[in-house]
């Protein structure tokens, strides 16, 4: 048990790219984890909508797996000089775990090995929570713009240099 009361409880986790056969999976837990914000947004938000099986095949979506179980997910974008970030998305019941930094840890990786000196990603306005810990993990935010796809809804746009410091 922590210091705060709370027990902690350890499990094994891995990131590997996702395969073909992967892709209910993968729609099944961006639903889940996306499922909050429908009614803040009155939409699904896009990584719901998105079609995944294209990403899968260029190696873009990555699979967190704890204790053999799907726990999260994070679909990476490779761009000349930078890597963007598409989708992160947590299980509903794997939320809270350290998971979701996990995934932005990998995000990090993936940029040195592919020798890029910056994450990018961006997030629609109204996912305060999102924004908050992109920002506690080291992101800055570098403006707003209206989102092409969805009138009315403003997307905040972050970066995140790879050697920054980033939170544990």
């Amino acid at each position: 048990m922590g210091r705060d009361g709370r027990i902690t409880v350890q499990s094994s986790f891995g990131v590997r790219l996702a395969r073909p056969e992967d892709l209910a999976a993968i729609v099944a837990l961006t639903q889940a984890a996306y499922a909050p914000y429908n009614a803040i947004l009155d939409a699904p938000p896009i990584p719901v909508t998105e079609d995944y099986a294209p990403r899968v095949a260029q190696g873009e979506v990555w699979l967190l797996e704890s204790d053999g179980a799907l726990a999260g997910l994070i679909t990476l974008e490779r761009h000349p000089d930078h890597v963007m970030i598409f989708s992160v998305a947590v299980a509903p019941g794997s939320q809270g775990k350290g998971f979701g930094i996990a995934l932005l840890n990998h995000a990090d990786e993936q940029a040195s090995l592919w020798g890029l000196p910056e994450v990018r990603l961006y997030t629609n306005a109204k996912m305060e929570r999102n924004i908050a810990l992109y920002l506690a993990y080291g992101f800055h935010e570098t403006g707003r713009r209206p989102n092409p796809y969805r009138p009315g809804w403003v997307l905040v746009d972050m970066a995140k240099p790879v050697d920054r410091p980033t939170a544990a």
